[in-house]
């Protein structure tokens, strides 16, 4: 009798397509690399929302974040809706998750309590003691930090207590009425992500990706010994600014070596306002802050050569996670798990390093934000060194997992689709849409875009205003086509697409049983 089927989801942060050193002979990534050589590669993936706490929703529970709840950051995800974890323990899997979760809000309150939430993030004892399943994860290390966030806590300090670091707060930004010792070393008036020096002092050993990637090991360890089959996400925190790492990875990339993405002039003259009002010095983007600020709606002026400094440490936290990869590849190959593990490497979202001008994620969905790199691999099933255009999204993770660890009966009111069949190279494709919400705050931005084998077009809640670009003859998406006169048969079949697209990834939670 085969033995189940083990599934190993490895995730980034924030993390732009094009940075994998197959497509960009700018940065090193051997361990993706061989990934992608021994597995399928996929040119068009897409996140589900362009934020971490929807989109990381939809990768567990396969619906898209109107439907699952947790609609932006900020937005708890109920604990009540049902997750593939949760299906896969009862079906006697082991089920783990290591890094970074973001499945509920940085405040807590009686009527949305939330474990990511300060003081629970630093009460150690109180995660030295956490066995609860969570979101149907029956083993879970965690740590909601990015670099030396003051958000630093939960197992990952408890690691680094255990592994000498005593005196671990020194090494992040200090809680609001803390006294701690150090000075923060962010700069006012600067975007969040700057910081005076970005060659982080924390040592590389004691670092949050090498913890992710080690923790990891210790897992995959203990499901050797014991034989369960298993469900684990890797969930590494990076490329996420701040732009801090340790060394040597902080000094891997040379600045004057980068190639940002730049401004074409002229190109947001037929955007929404919004795009424009990021090439401004003190946009007023009041209207949209409420009740909170909308992200990526302010300036994004801001030096090329800081650019290229943040990009050379993007590219090291890459490098970085690289090698913590290679690490688990090969603990897979020792343990005799690589041709029984389902591996599949993904991220949330994606990142604006100076396309169209942006240097943050936010109401502007270009490739740049919603296309994702993904990786397929399952040696023997999964055919090796394949490169397919067949649109995927991660809202399709759940049902594909499913279908592929027998347990496909149980996604008829999941939104997403099996992919199983289009990794598996029996199939040329499984979806011809792909739905991207980004619902920011009650009111604005909120914005939805479909996109299809050619074109993508984006809808706002307010206003009249639109984007439709050309895939095909527009990659770079230069040319907004929303308003051409002579192209409105375009924008209203486009607009009827995406209204049958919404519908037909209606949920269908309870079956039609009988005739009334």
């Amino acid at each position: 009798m085969p033995k189940p089927l083990n599934i190993l989801l490895i995730t980034t942060d924030q993390q732009h397509y094009s940075t994998l050193g197959v497509l960009n002979d700018k940065i090193r990534t051997p361990n993706l690399d061989r990934l992608c050589r021994e597995g399928m590669r996929f040119e068009r993936a897409y996140c589900p929302s362009p934020v971490c706490t929807p989109s990381r929703g939809s990768i567990i529970t396969g619906l898209y974040p109107s439907h699952h709840g947790a609609w932006t950051i900020g937005v708890k995800l109920p604990e009540n809706v049902p997750t593939i974890g949760e299906r896969l323990v009862r079906a006697g899997y082991k089920t783990g998750l290591i890094g970074k979760a973001h499945f509920q809000p940085l405040a807590s309150t009686a009527e949305c309590p939330s474990l990511e939430a300060h003081p629970t993030l630093r009460d150690l004892d109180f995660w030295r003691s956490f066995r609860d399943q969570w979101y149907g994860f029956q083993h879970v290390e965690l740590a909601r930090n990015h670099a030396d966030e003051n958000l630093v806590g939960q197992h990952y300090a408890i690691w680094l207590e255990e592994h000498g670091l005593a005196d671990w707060k020194e090494y992040f930004q200090p809680v609001a009425g803390d006294k701690s010792r150090m000075a923060p070393t962010t700069l006012a008036d600067h975007p969040y992500w700057v910081r005076r020096d970005r060659s982080w002092k924390l040592p590389q050993e004691l670092h949050y990706t090498h913890w992710t990637g080690e923790r990891s090991l210790a897992y995959l360890d203990e499901r050797a010994k014991d034989g369960a089959p298993f469900f684990l996400w890797t969930s590494f925190h990076d490329p996420h600014p701040p732009y801090a790492i340790s060394e040597p990875w902080a000094s891997m990339y040379d600045p004057a070596d980068m190639v940002p993405g730049a401004l074409v002039p002229g190109e947001h003259d037929k955007n929404p306002p919004h795009f424009r009002m990021t090439q401004e010095v003190s946009p007023d983007f009041r209207a949209w802050h409420k009740p909170f600020e909308a992200h990526g709606c302010d300036s994004h002026l801001y030096p090329v050569d800081e650019l290229k400094k943040d990009m050379a440490v993007y590219y090291g936290m890459m490098s970085f996670l690289d090698e913590e990869i290679g690490r688990l590849l090969d603990r897979l190959d020792e343990l005799g798990m690589t041709e029984n593990t389902l591996v599949v490497f993904a991220t949330d979202h994606g990142h604006f390093l100076g396309q169209h001008g942006l240097v943050a994620k936010g109401p502007f969905h270009y490739e740049d934000m919603l296309r994702i790199p993904m990786i397929v691999r399952q040696p023997g099933t999964v055919p090796a060194g394949v490169v397919s255009d067949a649109l995927q999204s991660l809202v399709d993770f759940t049902p594909t997992v499913l279908d592929a660890t027998g347990l496909g009966n149980q996604a008829a009111s999941l939104q997403g689709v099996s992919q199983y069949g289009v990794w598996t190279g029996k199939e040329e494709r499984k979806r011809d849409f792909i739905l991207c919400e980004n619902r920011h705050n009650p009111g604005m931005p909120h914005l939805i875009s479909y996109v299809n084998d050619r074109y993508k077009i984006t809808v706002y809640k307010e206003g009249p205003h639109g984007e439709i670009f050309d895939l095909e003859e527009d990659p770079a998406e230069i040319d907004n086509l929303w308003n051409e006169p002579q192209l409105a048969g375009l924008r209203q079949g486009l607009t009827h697409e995406m209204l049958q697209g919404l519908m037909r990834s209606e949920p269908m939670k309870m079956p039609r049983v009988a005739q009334a």
